[in-house]
């Protein structure tokens, strides 16, 4: 039995919800049925399906998909029970040119080729809106000496291939892959991949929207991208409307505006026009109306986030005429409305004014072709620009990884949500509003934290425990340590549609500012695991803000920062000014460790296919070895670390043995391990081997080498190793993790001892890295005076260099700002995972006061 809760408020309106819910060891056989029960003892049906396995066959995971009315109930409890059958089916029909879904209030016909994704939208019988074909303008530049010459050619979407990915009475995913065709040279470019998802008994849609990037665009840009639809609308220009969200409520007009000379405001019908009711001539209201037909009639008006905080709402009458500014403001909603007399569509962008340049628009809405199209890069904003941000490679003097210019953004890609909803009539504004905040923050329902906890399915990290003031103070810094990020995202305002989700990774307090122009020092593209800490504080606290956080870090990381296509497919680019700017390409920036808890959350379909991307990243390691500074080609494919190369490895077999119970990927963690256990110095051996695929075999070349041994465990390794200390049923593999933990807190002359000479304090820089490793040899151990070492790494501030308290301090410079000037990203995301691990496996070991002052206790 399961209870589970929404992660913010019940839905105001009935809502789809697909959500994750992890279980013991054991708990849960294949073949068990599922029922999901209010607090009455109710019962609805609820779609289950597997999501992961534990090894030994009983399921890990399940996903669940169901439909909640807006009068729901705020807590529900999924056990083991026969399910009720569905009130309301889905229905699909498949033919050989188009898939159809009927959710009982909406019929969705999908192409399954051509340029339109969607052939019809119909409800109650009637066409509300086709099309959803996909717009993207290329601009290309000419500079002369007197002039420079900007031109612009559309290319709209080619469906290659449209497959139904879920079938369930519930739910229905419908997966469509293509590119974009230039219309006037029929060349193919910006492959995308949609997917469309229904529930039944909603007349509503999510898009998910994939945009991938296919080539480097040194002379090219990306003027515009978007996503159109035909709309089928009825009525005079003075009963077609449109309505937009803006920073709370709702801005509505008709296409032809009744308010005139003689009349003003004053006629008793103008209110009524204004709220969409449908007017028609009388003998009464004659008058009124012959002066309103004279009146303009506005066939298009947009809605245009052209910074975080600013937007502007403009109309014109035609295309051959001006813009007229309607109204500015700050933080759109993004959710537009276009009807008529017989109903119309609305359309959302979620993250409008996160995910800035973006915009809404509607076109010809009086007219018998109207359009409504939302823009994800609006051509009103300068072109997109993936060039570099300088002609060289700063690695010496700004931290940048390598002399070679690998800044090419071929490969990374964009996912954005986009919801529309089909009407028979005019929607209330508080409709609207309801459907606006619903896809800016989509409903979801989760576990408490004892649930995520005991279940150990998450790997090893502790639950909040504030009953101890020691424990307390820590979880108070913590939080610090959290609300500092989440502020400073606003404060810096850290928005945009290639930024949004990823902070900054070393401050310069002498600017104020953070090192965003210095090579290496710029954004932090998930080094040292920031994603890893946002999600273990999500499960210790159930809390929304967190949630948001991690969910938007995860999306950014695994998108923009990874690479789906080209010579660096499975790979991710470490930290730069430009994401897809440093010279390294590495596995432990795309390493599923990092994103498969938003999946098993969510069920998020995209990332399921980001965790299949990369079950056999290992093979780019041929071509992009990570070591070619140091070593030239051997006798095997290429050169790999222990950590933080070989244990992204390990992440990424883990997430596909779990999720697939594939042996073969079982087999490759396993065939490492036994490579590293007949060494004298085991895990601790290396830390670089030569490394072949094909085999998954770690080749010895020698101990003390090039490669760093905080390396090894900065970026994940712990985490991911002790939780396969869980899995493995391995003693020996448990030793090696406690031997490495301990060896760190070695003094020089012991560490030179112990190794036959070939490591000193030399090889081991940053400690409070290693302070989860050594808490984790303290607790197998039973080792007090261990356990006070592995604390003292995180509560001396010379070792761990996050002073507490973490306590931001008010100052006056170009703005009012709050600042830590000693924070990097590295230090604070390490910090926080080392002593949540910490608090796990040694909290019993806590010295008696915490001593903030940065001497040891």
């Amino acid at each position: 039995m399961k209870k589970i809760k929404w992660l913010s408020e019940q839905p105001k309106l009935t809502s789809g919800v697909t959500w994750g819910v992890p279980w013991k060891r054991g708990e849960l056989k294949k073949g068990d049925c599922l029922a999901l029960v209010n607090a009455k003892g109710e019962s609805r049906y609820v779609q289950s399906d597997p999501s992961a396995y534990w090894p030994d066959g009983s399921i890990k995971w399940t996903k669940h998909a169901a439909v909640f009315s807006e009068q729901t109930d705020t807590s529900f409890t999924l056990q083991r029970d026969e399910n009720q059958l569905p009130a309301k089916k889905l229905m699909i029909h498949e033919s050989k040119g188009a898939i159809q879904v009927d959710t009982g209030a909406l019929v969705c016909t999908v192409n399954k080729t051509g340029s339109d994704i969607i052939q019809s939208l119909v409800i109650n019988g009637k066409p509300i809106a086709a099309g959803g074909r996909l717009i993207a303008i290329k601009e290309t530049r000419k500079e002369m000496a007197a002039e420079k010459v900007f031109s612009h050619e559309t290319s709209v979407s080619l469906t290659k291939r449209a497959v139904i990915e879920q079938r369930g009475p519930v739910k229905a995913v419908i997966k469509i892959e293509g590119v974009h065709v230039l219309q006037k040279t029929n060349e193919e470019w910006l492959p995308f991949i949609i997917r469309l998802t229904f529930y039944a008994g909603l007349s509503e849609m999510n898009i998910m929207h994939t945009q991938l990037i296919d080539r480097n665009f040194k002379r090219e840009f990306i003027k515009g991208l978007g996503m159109q639809f035909d709309l089928f609308l009825q009525g005079e220009p003075y009963n077609r409307h449109f309505r937009f969200a803006g920073d709370k409520g709702v801005y509505k007009e008709p296409a032809q505006l009744f308010g005139t000379r003689k009349w003003n405001e004053r006629h008793p019908l103008y209110q009524r026009h204004i709220n969409g009711e449908p007017i028609s001539p009388s003998e009464e209201h004659k008058d009124w109306f012959a002066h309103g037909v004279q009146n303009a009639v506005w066939n298009d008006v947009k809605i245009v986030q052209d910074s975080s905080d600013h937007y502007r709402l403009a109309k014109r009458t035609g295309k051959e005429y001006s813009w007229v500014d309607m109204l500015h403001g700050t933080r759109a909603k993004g959710l537009c409305y276009a009807g008529g007399e017989n109903g119309g569509l609305a359309l959302g962008l979620r993250y409008f004014f996160e995910k800035y340049p973006s915009s809404l628009e509607i076109t010809g809405l009086a007219g018998d072709q109207p359009n409504l199209t939302v823009w994800l890069w609006p051509p009103d904003a300068e072109a997109m620009d993936f060039r570099h941000y300088t002609g060289d490679t700063h690695v010496v003097s700004a931290y940048e990884g390598f002399d070679e210019m690998r800044s090419d953004p071929t490969g990374i890609a964009n996912t954005n949500d986009i919801s529309l909803s089909c009407f028979s009539q005019m929607p209330s504004d508080d409709v609207l509003n309801a459907l606006a905040d619903k896809w800016q923050a989509p409903p979801l329902l989760i576990c408490e934290p004892d649930v995520y906890y005991e279940s150990k399915a998450l790997g090893v990290w502790s639950v909040i425990d504030t009953a101890d003031p020691v424990k307390k103070e820590l979880e108070e810094q913590l939080d610090a340590a959290f609300s500092f990020y989440q502020k400073e995202v606003e404060q810096r305002r850290w928005y945009g549609f290639w930024n949004y989700g990823d902070v900054m990774h070393t401050y310069d307090p002498v600017r104020h500012m953070w090192r965003y122009d210095l090579g290496g020092y710029a954004w932090q593209n998930n080094e040292l695991v920031p994603t890893l800490w946002l999600w273990q504080a999500f499960f210790r606290s159930g809390r929304e803000d967190l949630f948001r956080m991690a969910e938007a870090m995860t999306r950014h990381t695994n998108e923009t920062d990874c690479f789906h296509l080209g010579e660096y497919a499975g790979l991710g680019s470490r930290h730069n000014v430009v994401h897809w700017g440093c010279g390294c390409k590495e596995a432990r920036i795309s390493m599923a460790g990092l994103y498969k808890f938003y999946y098993y959350l969510t069920g998020d379909e995209r990332t399921g296919d980001l965790l299949t991307e990369v079950k056999d990243a290992d093979a780019a390691l041929v071509n992009t070895d990570p070591m070619r500074a140091f070593y030239e080609k051997g006798e095997h494919p290429t050169h790999v670390r222990t950590g933080p190369d070989w244990a992204a490895f390990c992440s990424n077999w883990l997430a596909e043995w779990e999720r697939t119970e594939n042996p073969e990927y079982l087999r490759k963690i396993q065939t490492g391990i036994s490579c590293l256990k007949p060494l004298p110095l085991r895990l601790l051996s290396g830390p670089t081997f030569e490394y072949d695929p094909a085999t998954s075999m770690l080749h010895h070349m020698g101990d003390g080498i090039a490669g760093g041994y905080h390396m090894i465990i900065a970026f994940g390794a712990p985490q991911v190793w002790m939780e396969l200390a869980e899995l493995l049923d391995d003693r020996e593999w448990e030793e090696m993790l406690s031997e490495f933990g301990e060896f760190y807190t070695f003094s020089d002359e012991e560490k030179r001892k112990k190794s036959g000479g070939a490591l000193h304090d030399g090889h081991f820089h940053w400690p409070m890295f290693a302070a989860g490793m050594t808490a984790y040899a303290a607790r197998k151990k039973q080792d007090h005076n261990l356990a006070e070492k592995a604390w003292n790494l995180l509560l001396d501030h010379k070792l761990s260099h996050t002073p507490l308290p973490i306590k931001p301090a008010q100052i006056e410079t170009w703005t009012q700002l709050e600042e830590l000037p000693w924070v990097t990203t590295n230090t604070v995301s390490q910090w926080c995972l080392n002593v949540i691990a910490a608090l796990e496996l040694i909290g019993e070991y806590l010295p008696a006061k915490k001593d903030t002052s940065g001497k040891k206790g």
